[in-house]
């Protein structure tokens, strides 16, 4: 016993020393403003105080393709070494089966610290538009914006829009979900699908009265948000036969919020920053923010995002990934 506690110590040493007077850069995949950058933004203001030598911690903007830029840049081109990492796509797995072509990484070899959130997409739509319940959509022309068509605010509507036979344009190229939402405010678009903490931090306001500026129609994910009960769930609304493509692009969820490092970076490193990540969740400064920022904490370790990650990667048939992506991307 006393031979495995100077071990330990010494490896903790031996983290110490690596972080102390070193800074980690933690890449957001998507511009500033959206709950990618504000969960980024409060990891970096407090991930710090939890790693052996307290490391300086700053996030660093890399947005493009829908994220695709920054996750191929972390797995591919990052220092490999314990000092940068990134705020991952929810839809890191999903976009690896279906757009292996663009998609130059293993889900599996990222090396994922943990997350602070689960999330479902949630279609937003324009009160104005006409459209009152999902069932609207079917009769009312509406358009949709987003950033690209590698995240879940394309591929959740997108889904719907073509198993529920709605009538729907999509406009990608807007610099994350502000920009998307500014879109909207501005009438250049009516509808965007992302989740509801990005829509009830940003936009509460659209919700409230007898004559709302928008309203949440339908959500996708593994269980309802908790904070919309009412709102109907698209794996209720399908045939038995299309659940399995539902619950494929549903698996985006669970990954949440949290911070994933490169593959190659030395174990005894990734357990520290496992250990820091789970001491943050539970610092009561840290949810403090959170909720400050209005965003939620929903916490999961590092070890059950990693096992989340790979059986999504095994359970999902060929046969599932070929429809899905024939349904959403054309091909």
């Amino acid at each position: 016993m006393l031979t495995g506690f100077i071990g330990s110590t010494a490896v903790a040493n031996d983290v110490a020393e690596f972080y102390k007077g070193k800074t980690i850069t933690i890449a957001i995949p998507y511009g500033p403003g959206g709950t990618y950058d504000k969960y980024g933004s409060t990891f970096a203001n407090h991930l710090g105080n939890h790693i052996p030598g307290k490391p300086n911690v700053i996030v660093q903007h890399r947005p493009g393709a829908g994220g695709a830029k920054a996750m191929n840049y972390t797995y591919n081109a990052a220092p490999k070494n314990g000092t940068f990492g990134m705020v991952p796509l929810d839809a890191a797995v999903v976009n690896q089966l279906l757009r292996p072509d663009r998609m130059r990484y293993d889900a599996s070899k990222f090396q994922w610290l943990g997350s602070s959130n689960q999330t479902n997409s949630v279609m937003v739509v324009r009160s104005d538009s006409g459209v009152k319940k999902w069932q609207d959509l079917r009769k009312v022309q509406i358009i949709g914006a987003g950033s690209g068509k590698f995240n879940s605010g394309y591929m959740n509507p997108k889904l719907m829009s073509v198993l529920l036979g709605f009538k729907m344009q999509y406009i990608s190229g807007y610099k994350g979900s502000s920009r998307s939402i500014l879109a909207i405010e501005q009438g250049e678009a009516q509808m965007s699908s992302f989740n509801w903490l990005t829509w009830d931090s940003k936009v509460p306001h659209w919700f409230k009265g007898k004559r709302p500026f928008a309203r949440a129609v339908l959500q996708n994910g593994v269980d309802k948000d908790p904070a919309l009960p009412d709102i109907p769930m698209l794996a209720d609304l399908v045939k038995e036969s299309q659940k399995p493509l539902v619950a494929f692009i549903a698996s985006m969820g669970p990954i949440g919020r949290g911070v994933t490092m490169p593959p190659g970076v030395p174990k005894h490193l990734i357990k520290a920053l496992r250990n820091a990540y789970d001491k943050m969740n539970a610092d009561p400064a840290f949810e403090a923010e959170l909720k400050k920022r209005r965003l939620r904490l929903i916490a999961s370790s590092g070890e059950k995002i990693q096992s989340i990650v790979n059986k999504a990667l095994k359970a999902s048939s060929p046969a599932v990934i070929k429809e899905v992506r024939k349904l959403i991307f054309g091909k």
